[in-house]
Parts: structure tokens; C-alpha cells; sequence
């Protein structure tokens, strides 16, 4: 049986023979961004990916997702490897879709790219055959919480349970197979040197709002109206008060828009609607945030004299790390790029649905340093895609490639010594009862 060393060597070969054909995978699919359940073109282009490379999968999973399966033919545990499908919306971006304003300003065209970088690289000759279990290869829509109230459309017409790509992977099932996962974003905050791991993140819910007031005449009869917008800014007031009284250890971050502020300049807005998100490091942390900003919602419209009516929808829970994968990993990154170029990340107040995936299973989240500019911003830009593709595929081959060797004799010992968070069966009962609706009135 060949040493795990020339197991790593034949897939970081393997991966640089189709180096080219991977970064221009990654350039195509940001040249065509495509928000959350909406990601047909990048879908495709998976797909076409897979059948290129002669890997199985099924596709039309939480309706763009994607999964395939390379099995060593050995039993073992099954790792998992995520890309994922989406876009963000970004005006002023310079690879922003000119129609739609979706950008790729978070590095998502990188990982589709490294998922398939590690499934070629556990292709090459004689890789799978010496490691036992499966790989499963997913690639998630909609991971960038955004469009919540076309989102929750799709919800109410039944295409969709929750407003996330993981979580409705993990609810149809389609990581019930998996033991433990692992994906690679991108950033471009340059401490972190080339590759950054560890880190965990905020959960967070969150609201559509809409307050309703009573149109009339602006400049002759405003006595006539309410003010719905007025109504709006009063809560958003109260939301502002209430930072005070959030700890600091909790990372509470609240940051609400207002996505319609009225029809008319010259009639009185009575129909005002406002999204936010409530984030914070524990589920507990931002229930409790949650119920003040609700609570200040109210308060707007009570004092304007109109209605507000609250939708609160499960988002993403806090990410946790496993920390054997993350040594196994950390070894991996510091034989690619150097010991001095590999450092770990803090907590981070960001979300991301693969928090969920941390409840249920061990789950690593490191990131290559490969972009510049402002994560989500106009000016983020990935300039490096020999480290944002093929070192990240690298990395997260290899770590595959320990987990898996020996009879995946690591794999099985993280398997059997982790203590979920949550059952699936938790999991989904919990993010059920995060759904709330109600309409007040003075």
C-alpha cells in the first residue's frame, strides 16, 4: 500500500494537470452570477463538470443543488466537500450581471472550482482504491441570505422549507449519509496570510417586514394619513436603543434596510417594508435579541398609530470546528504554502449555513487568502486563482486523503468520539420553531 505522502503527491498532480480547466471553471461561473435558487447557469455547468470527469451524481436537490459520490469500494465513513452555487447582489461591481447586480464579491465561483479540484484529485491513479468510505461531493444553492421576500415566496408555494441552501439539503435528506464536511471560502483579509483555519461564526434569524399605515394627500391633508415610514424609522430608533443592553461576549449584530419607503412623494406612505437580520454568537444570544427588535417593531406602529405585521424566519446557526480535522488540515495548508503563511481565525460575526451543518457533524471552514477589496463589497476581487482553486483543492484533498487512509482509521475516531449538537430530527424542530408570523395594531 503506497505511503499517504504519495497518496497526497498523485492528487496534487492530479489537480494541477486540469489546473487550467478548474480556474476557467471558476472565471466562467463569475462571468455569470446568479443569486440563491436561482443558479440554473451554474447548475449546469456543474453538472456538465461532473459528467466530464465521469463522477455520478443527482442534481435538482432544493431545486439548483447538486451531489455526487466517489466511492473507494472500501468501507468507511463518508466525508463531505461543499461548493456552493450563488451569488451575492452588489451595484457598482465590476463582474456585476448588468441586469440583475449579482456579483460574485464573496469568492463562491472559487469553491464550485475546488470542489471539483479535490474530486479529480482523489481520481488519480490509485488514490481511491487505498482509502475506505465514500466522498461526497455537494454543491449547495443559496448560501447568501438575501432576497428574503422572493425566498419566502417559494416558501409559501411549497418549492422550499427554509430560506438556505444547507438547511434544505440537511431537511431532504441529503446529508444523511455524510459523517463529516468540509468547504474553503475565500477572503481577502491579508493577516490571515495565504490560508487561514479555525474560526467560528454568529447564528442569525431573520425578518420581513412590512408596516401598514393610511395613504392621503402629503402636502394638503397629512393630518388625513398615517405614516408608515414614519413608523419604520421610529422602530428602527428603538432597535438602535436597545444596543446597550446587548454583552459584548455575544456579538449581537442587527442591521435592518428599508426595501420599500413609499409609492409617491406626494401621498403619505402606507405600505413601508423593511428587512433586517439579527445575528449573534449563540441561538440563544440572538432569540433573546430577536424578541427586542420585535418588540421595537411594534413600538413604531404603536406610535404612529398603524399595523405592523412581522414575519421572523430561521436563518443559520452559530458555526462550530472540529479541532482534529483542523489540525489534520493546518498540517495540510503548511506543507502548500509554509507554516509562517497558515494562521487561525478568531470568532466572526458574519453567518454562514454551514453552522447548521456544525451542529450536526464535525466541520472544518478554512479560507484561502487569494482576493482583495471588501468581503461583499464593489471593489472584492479574487487575483490570485492559483492559490483561490488549486492550493485550496490541494489542501482539502489532502486532508480528505488522511481521514480516509488507513481504513479511514482517523475518520472513524472523529466519528465516533463526536457528541452532535443537535439530531437531525433537533435540528428541524428547532428551525421550525424560529418561524413566527403576527400582525399588531395600536
Amino acid at each position: 500500500m503506497p505511503a499517504i505522502e504519495e497518496l497526497k503527491s498523485a492528487a496534487q498532480a492530479e489537480i494541477d494537470r486540469y489546473g487550467t480547466e478548474l480556474i476557467q471553471v471558476a472565471q466562467t461561473i463569475r462571468a455569470h452570477p446568479e443569486p440563491g435558487f436561482r443558479e440554473w447557469k451554474t447548475s449546469g455547468l456543474t453538472a456538465q463538470k461532473f459528467r466530464d470527469f465521469g463522477i455520478p451524481f443527482q442534481d435538482g436537490i432544493a431545486l439548483t443543488g447538486l451531489k455526487a459520490m466517489l466511492d473507494t469500494g472500501n468501507d468507511g465513513p463518508t466525508v463531505g466537500v461543499i461548493g456552493e452555487l450563488d451569488s451575492l447582489k452588489v451595484l457598482g461591481h465590476p463582474h456585476a450581471d448588468p441586469e440583475t447586480s449579482a456579483a460574485h464579491a464573496c469568492g463562491h465561483h472559487c469553491q464550485i472550482a475546488m470542489m471539483l479540484g479535490v474530486g479529480i484529485g482523489l481520481q488519480a491513479a490509485g488514490v481511491l482504491r487505498n482509502l475506505a468510505g465514500r466522498i461526497a461531493l455537494m454543491a449547495t444553492p443559496a448560501e447568501e441570505y438575501i432576497e428574503i421576500e422572493y425566498r419566502d415566496a417559494l416558501r409559501r408555494q411549497g418549492e422550499l422549507e427554509f430560506l438556505g441552501g444547507k438547511p434544505e439539503f440537511i431537511r431532504l435528506g441529503a446529508m444523511g449519509d455524510t459523517d463529516m464536511a468540509m468547504m474553503t471560502h475565500t477572503s481577502s483579509e491579508t493577516q490571515y496570510g495565504k490560508i487561514a483555519y479555525g474560526g467560528t461564526n454568529n447564528g442569525i434569524v431573520a425578518k420581513h417586514i412590512r408596516f401598514v399605515g393610511k395613504a392621503a394627500h402629503a402636502g394638503s391633508a397629512p393630518h388625513a394619513g398615517v405614516n408608515a415610514l414614519n413608523a419604520a424609522m421610529i422602530a428602527m430608533s428603538a432597535i438602535h436603543a436597545q444596543r446597550e443592553t446587548y454583552r459584548d461576549y455575544d456579538t449581537i449584530r442587527i442591521h435592518p434596510i428599508i426595501t420599500q419607503g413609499g409609492v409617491a412623494v406626494s401621498s403619505v406612505p402606507a405600505d413601508v417594508r423593511m428587512e433586517t437580520f439579527v445575528r449573534g454568537r449563540s441561538i440563544e444570544a440572538f432569540l433573546d435579541a430577536s424578541a427586542k427588535v420585535d418588540r421595537a417593531l411594534r413600538a413604531g406602529a404603536m406610535a404612529v398609530g398603524g399595523s405592523v405585521a412581522i414575519t421572523t424566519l430561521p436563518g443559520y446557526l452559530p458555526m462550530q470546528k472540529n479541532a482534529t480535522m483542523m489540525d489534520l488540515y493546518r498540517a495540510n495548508a503548511e506543507a502548500l504554502v509554509g507554516a509562517p503563511n497558515v494562521r487561525e481565525m478568531g470568532h466572526r460575526t458574519g453567518s454562514t449555513d454551514m453552522g447548521d451543518v456544525s451542529q450536526l457533524m464535525p466541520v472544518i471552514h478554512p479560507y484561502v487568502v487569494a482576493a482583495s477589496g471588501v468581503g461583499h463589497g464593489a471593489d472584492y476581487l479574487v487575483h490570485d486563482y492559483d492559490l483561490a482553486v488549486l492550493t485550496g483543492a490541494k489542501a482539502m484533498a489532502m486532508t480528505v486523503i488522511d481521514l480516509l487512509a488507513d481504513s479511514a482509521e482517523r475518520a472513524t475516531a472523529i466519528k465516533s468520539n463526536y457528541m452532535a449538537t443537535l439530531t437531525k430530527d433537533q435540528y428541524l424542530s428547532l428551525m421550525r420553531s424560529m418561524f413566527e408570523e403576527g400582525v399588531y395594531t395600536e
